[in-house]
């Protein structure tokens, strides 16, 4: 992946730091935290401050490069794909991207007659939707 072509893709400033940051957020299944990404790139990048981290995740969702997830009440997770899916969380604070194949099941069987609804109400545009499903212990 060029990164410097989807940054300039996106109307987003280049710079190695950014550079590191996305790179170790698209290649994460786990939706890191930013303290875990500062913790993971900081290991090749000594002088990284978790500072830099938060702003470079806040310009990457600001140009459309990554999402902002938030799991109950722990601290913010991040996504770099934006296609649209779904996501489990987990007991523990984690979450998972569902399975394609149950994403777009899921996502399918929402009625465009009542987003239409919500815009007319509510008078706004439906961008997307965000669909989370929470697992508990056992079964």
């Amino acid at each position: 992946m060029d990164i410097r072509a989807v940054f300039r893709e996106h109307g987003l400033r280049w710079t190695l730091r950014r550079e590191r940051v996305y790179a170790a957020l698209a290649a994460s299944e786990s939706h890191p935290t930013a303290d875990a990404l500062h913790e993971l790139v900081g290991r090749q990048d000594r002088g990284l401050s978790l500072a830099t981290v938060y702003n470079t995740l806040e310009a990457l969702v600001d140009h459309g490069l990554a999402r902002r997830l938030s799991v109950g009440g722990g601290p913010q997770r991040f996504d770099a794909d934006m296609s649209e899916h779904a996501h489990v969380t987990t007991p523990d604070g984690g979450i998972a991207d569902l399975p394609p194949d149950l994403s777009r099941a899921i996502l399918r069987s929402i009625d465009g007659a009542v987003l239409a609804e919500v815009e007319r109400r509510l008078g706004v545009r439906v961008r997307g939707v965000r669909v989370e499903v929470e697992a508990g212990r056992g079964m």
